[in-house]
Order: structure tokens, then C-alpha cells, then sequence
């Protein structure tokens, strides 16, 4: 998108919001650059370029704009489709893996060189994977000084920058502003407790999201009351909750962690969780195609697929679910949680009744099998991918292969392809798979008369079809006959 200037420029005249975090605009005579909804941008055509990621905007010098806060924009959509090596490059760098292992560490994950990767993002992406992590690092920076009392030194390290130095350097370098002149719009809020307002692309079903997270709840680590959704998060420093209220334009995500170096990582992890980067445009308008869909569409504009904060947790649901209701696997889970899992205490988890953090895999690697309280080969299987999750065989994590993830699954003893399809969608954010092999979709597909050559139209959405379809059944379902 970003190279077709013709196409972008329209977009910023238009000053049209579906492209924002899809590109960035700079401005050579102001030396700032924006998002393209920006309504302080009416530049020439000749006085701008685009690019496609804040880093790279920086990297050539500009800084971000004050009024329209471009690092704010919902994320790049690209990510969600692209399962490349820059696809998954991005995804590993958003949840923090170049601040925990650098940047060997993040060419280890993807099975290049560190100089493979450097050069493939740099030139697809016009900046490195350092600097598209200090750019991410700012914008940390910039959630903690607004919205915490924290001391500066603090949020340098908080935000993962290795001096303050080099936190004072970027801070300005990206905003303009020092730590100490950005803290004077601060919100204030509990200690320990920051409040961000999570962007989101127009439509967004709210209440569709609400009813599917509201139906997979699992006591004591997850609750939706009203429009919160609230959860304990497990995160690569400690342990967190998170209370997020869904409104149709934006989510208000509120956080109390146990180490405030988590920031970004749980602030990615919610959004992706909540699939707030779709692109609802262009995924509704190819489904909206099919005169099928088109009446489901219309009635839930800007559906999302909820993916999840933790790829293990979610496998080990769906693993326990085989063959048994959603209320009959929490229950069996319900046992396991407070046996396994890690006691939180945490203000913010009390007032929601928030008890417990999810078991880690370590903690199902070494389980009896025959003293889980499920059927033996069901718990073989949990053990069993327990195992190769706590080893790095099988990696559950954003950036990880998802055709390499599917394979892996369906090579372990009691997964079949329901199973890794379902593990593939929801834990690694697949947005083409539709679960054929679901009885309550197979049983809508019928009643329409769609073969699976039909679904071939509704790539590469076919995730986002099939949640369409689900809400068809249970609204059919709740039909008088």
C-alpha cells in the first residue's frame, strides 16, 4: 500500500481513518509525520511520503505528530494475513521478544541469520527489527509517563530502554517533547495501575465479541460482566489482569501488573486477542459478496475473530472440550486451575473475582495422566503437548508457523483436524480456516446448501465466515419453530 502514492495520497485528502496504522505520512516541510486521517495534514502531493510503520518514518527523521498521536493507531492489518517471515517477524517484535532475547534471539524463532532478518524488514519495512523495537520502547515510554507516577529512571527500564539516557534521547527524538513536558498531560491513576484507550477500526461488533468471550469464560481466571471482559495474564515478567470495556469506537483496557516491563507485551497481547487490527472493510466487503453471508454481515458489521493471550491455555481448552460441552470442559479445568495454576494478588483481580493465572505448560509436562480427573488419553494428550510446548518444539506463540503448528498437532496422538485447525485459528490468529469438520458449522453449511468448494470465494476470511455462520445457528436455533 504504502508504495502506490497515488492510492495513499487520495487516502490522506480524504483523510480516511480506514488507513490508519495501514501507513504513516511524512511531511517534509513540517519535519512530522502522521496518521493519514490526521486533520491537521494538507500537504502537496511532492512534500510527502509514506511509509510503513512509525519506525521507519522516524528512522528518516521525522517525528510524530501531537494532534493526531499516530503511534495510537489501531495496528498494521497486514500482520494478521501475512504468516511470512515478516509477517511473524512483526508479530514476535510486538509482544517484546527483541527487548527479552535481541535480535539473535528473534532470527533464532524465524530459522534465519540475524543479517537475513535485518536486511528482509529493512527493506520491506524501511527500518530494522532495533528499530522498529525503539519505537515500540517510546511508545511504552509515553503509555507510563501519561498515565503512572512512576520516576523517569523507572519507566526507562520499565520501557525497556537500557539508560535513561537513551530514553530521553527517543522520547524526544519521537515526540518532540521531553519525559518531563509529556507528563504534564498525564491522566492519574492508582499506583500500579495504568488505563490505556485501545484504538479500533470502524465497524466494530462489540456485542458479538462480548457473547463468545461471555460463553467461553472460565472461572476464576477470566469473567465478563456487563460490556468488561477481565483476565489474569501471564506475562514474560510476572503476572497481570486486565479489565477491558468494549464500547462500538474504542476499548478501554485497564492493567495492574506485577512488572511494569510488561506494559506493551500485555497491551498487544489484549488487542490481539480482541482482533482490533482487522481490517472489518475489506474482510466484510469480500464476505458481503456471497449472497449467503450478505444478510449475516449486515447484521453484525465489523465482526472479529477473538484470538487469545495465551496459545497453550487456549490449546489445553480445546483439547479438554473434545467431544464435551464448553461448561463440561470448565468444569474439569475448574479442578485443575487452582491445582496447578499460580494464586494472583492483584486489587484489580479481587474486584472482578479473579483468582488464578492459567497453568503453565511445565506444570502439565510432569502431571500423572491417570490423576487429572479426565479421560486418560485426553490427559495423555495435554501431557504430551505440555511437553513439546515447555521443550520449543511446538511454538504457540504469536510469531509462530502456523503451517509448521498445524502439522505438529495433528502428528500428536489425540489431536485430529478440528482440533489443530481450532488451535491454529484462535491461538496463532489464523483468519482463513473454517472448521468443515465442526458439527454445529457443518450442520449451517448443509442447511444452506454450500459444498466446501463454496467456501473457496470467502478466502482469505474464511475464519471470519465461519464466526458468521456460528451466530446464524444459535440465532436459528433461538428461532420459534
Amino acid at each position: 500500500m504504502h508504495t502506490d502514492h497515488e492510492r495513499c495520497f487520495r487516502a490522506v485528502q480524504a483523510r480516511d481513518a480506514r488507513f490508519d496504522g495501514v501507513f504513516y505520512t511524512a511531511v517534509a516541510t513540517t519535519g512530522i509525520y502522521c496518521r493519514p486521517s490526521c486533520p491537521a495534514v494538507t500537504p502537496k502531493a511532492g512534500n510527502v511520503t509514506f511509509h510503513p510503520t512509525a519506525a521507519s518514518a522516524q528512522e528518516a527523521g521525522y517525528r510524530a505528530c501531537r494532534r493526531c498521536r499516530p503511534d495510537t493507531t489501531p495496528g498494521s492489518p497486514e500482520w494478521d494475513v501475512r504468516a511470512d517471515a515478516v509477517g511473524r517477524a512483526m508479530q514476535l517484535i510486538g509482544d517484546g521478544v527483541v527487548e527479552r532475547e535481541g535480535v539473535d534471539g528473534l532470527a533464532d524463532r524465524l530459522g534465519y541469520s540475524s543479517r537475513h532478518v535485518t536486511r528482509l524488514l529493512t527493506d520491506e519495512l524501511g527500518a530494522g527489527p532495533l528499530a522498529i523495537a525503539r519505537s515500540n520502547r517510546a511508545h511504552a515510554a509515553r503509555v507510563l509517563i501519561e498515565t503512572t507516577d512512576m520516576p523517569m529512571s523507572d519507566i526507562a527500564f520499565a520501557a525497556g530502554f537500557a539508560s535513561v539516557r537513551q530514553f530521553n534521547d527517543s522520547v524526544r527524538q519521537t515526540y518532540a517533547l521531553t519525559p518531563t513536558q509529556m507528563r504534564g498531560r498525564r491522566r492519574t491513576t492508582p499506583t500500579g495501575r495504568i488505563t490505556v484507550r485501545l484504538a479500533v477500526r470502524q465497524p466494530f461488533h462489540a456485542t458479538s465479541l462480548l457473547d463468545f468471550l461471555a460463553a467461553h469464560v472460565l472461572p476464576g481466571v477470566e469473567t465478563v460482566e456487563g460490556t468488561t471482559y477481565a483476565r489474569v495474564l501471564r506475562l514474560p515478567h510476572g503476572l497481570g489482569v486486565a479489565a477491558l470495556v468494549l464500547h462500538d469506537d474504542h476499548v478501554d483496557c485497564e492493567l495492574e501488573l506485577a512488572d511494569l516491563r510488561d506494559t506493551a507485551v500485555a497491551i498487544g497481547r489484549v488487542r490481539r486477542m480482541l482482533d482490533l487490527d482487522a481490517d472489518p472493510v475489506a474482510i466484510d466487503a469480500v464476505l458481503a459478496a456471497d449472497p449467503e453471508l450478505r444478510d449475516l454481515v449486515a447484521a453484525a458489521p465489523g465482526l472479529r475473530v477473538p484470538s487469545h493471550v495465551d496459545g497453550f491455555e487456549v490449546a489445553v481448552r480445546t483439547i479438554v472440550g473434545q467431544q464435551v460441552s464448553v461448561a463440561g470442559a470448565n468444569t474439569v479445568l475448574g479442578r485443575q486451575v487452582p491445582l496447578r495454576g499460580t494464586r494472583v494478588d492483584f486489587e484489580l483481580a479481587a474486584a472482578f473475582g479473579l483468582t488464578h493465572a492459567f497453568p503453565t505448560a511445565e506444570s502439565f509436562a510432569g502431571a500423572d495422566p491417570t490423576d487429572m480427573g479426565m479421560p486418560h488419553a485426553r490427559a495423555r494428550t495435554i501431557v504430551g503437548l505440555a511437553t513439546a510446548v515447555a521443550d520449543g518444539t511446538v511454538d504457540l506463540s504469536p510469531g509462530g508457523d502456523r503451517d509448521a503448528v498445524r502439522a505438529q498437532l495433528l502428528a500428536m496422538r489425540g489431536i485430529g483436524p478440528w482440533t489443530a485447525d481450532y488451535v491454529v485459528m484462535r491461538a496463532l490468529a489464523h483468519p482463513d480456516v473454517l472448521l468443515t469438520t465442526d458439527l454445529v458449522l457443518r450442520r449451517e453449511l448443509d442447511r444452506r446448501g454450500l459444498h466446501d468448494d463454496d467456501t473457496a470465494r470467502w478466502r482469505p476470511w474464511r475464519s471470519y465466515a465461519g464466526m458468521h455462520l456460528w451466530r446464524a445457528t444459535a440465532a436459528f436455533e433461538r428461532t420459534p419453530s
